[in-house]
């Protein structure tokens, strides 16, 4: 009996290809880097969709597609209440998630794409008294992603920054998100339970959990020059 999954063939993907002890991420036979500096993330869906369904269009009309998606999936932001607001924003979002029609066309996994780029913010200014932002369709997807945040135009810049983001983490491998999604799919489930269970483990702080101390830690340094105060507390 193997004990986790190391060294174990579990599945096949053409998606991706992550080799940790050599820095590498090859995304559909291309460096990840390459696409970082030379495609949108809705280029790079477009790339990892290609193949998957009969209906896919072109780059650009998947971009329009996606920002039609958000916009689409916004009405869900409704049902924000006291309760969902109480709950971290992640498992508020996975609620939200969860009332999007369990398909498995292009449609439904464009509302996927779309859902967290808009339950984020709307969640993360609802939380602080603020009144969620209706996405913008025309928009790039990251830009669209930071306006709905701040209520406030995106500088190219800024906008540009949160696609490389998202480029660089669109697709790492069968990683335990990606397994347990996979898993969910292959009994022929929907998309959206499929994406359920993925968001699931991901919350988890052994996966995507694992950042929220980190990001706690720099909240509590604050500025560079506290930085030896803090560790010296941290250590007494």
């Amino acid at each position: 009996m193997s004990n986790g999954l190391e060294g174990v063939i579990a599945a096949e993907t053409a998606l991706s290809d992550v080799d940790g002890a050599a820095g590498r991420l090859v995304i559909r036979g291309r460096m990840v880097e390459d696409l970082a500096k030379n495609a949108s993330f809705a280029e790079v869906v477009h790339l990892l969709l290609d193949g998957l369904f009969d209906d896919l269009p072109p780059p650009a009309a998947l971009a329009s597609a996606l920002g039609h998606s958000r916009a689409e999936v916004f009405a869900e932001v409704s049902a924000l209440d006291a309760t969902l607001l109480a709950l971290a924003p992640t498992e508020a979002a996975r609620a939200l998630i969860a009332r999007l029609d369990d398909g498995g066309d292009l449609a439904a996994a464009l509302r996927l794409i779309a859902a967290p780029a808009v339950f984020t913010p709307a969640i993360l200014r609802a939380r602080r008294g603020a009144t969620p932002v209706p996405p913008n369709a025309n928009a790039g997807h990251g830009e669209d992603i930071l306006r709905m945040l701040t209520g406030a135009p995106v500088s190219a810049a800024r906008a540009a920054a949160i696609e490389t983001y998202l480029v660089t983490v669109c697709d790492h491998g069968l990683n335990a998100s990606t397994f347990a999604a996979r898993v969910v799919a292959s009994t022929g489930a929907g998309l959206t339970s499929a994406a359920l269970a993925g968001l699931s483990a991901l919350i988890g702080p052994l996966h995507g959990g694992a950042p929220g101390p980190v990001i706690e830690m720099l909240d509590a340094i604050g500025e560079i020059g506290h930085a030896q105060d803090w560790l010296e507390a941290a250590l007494a």
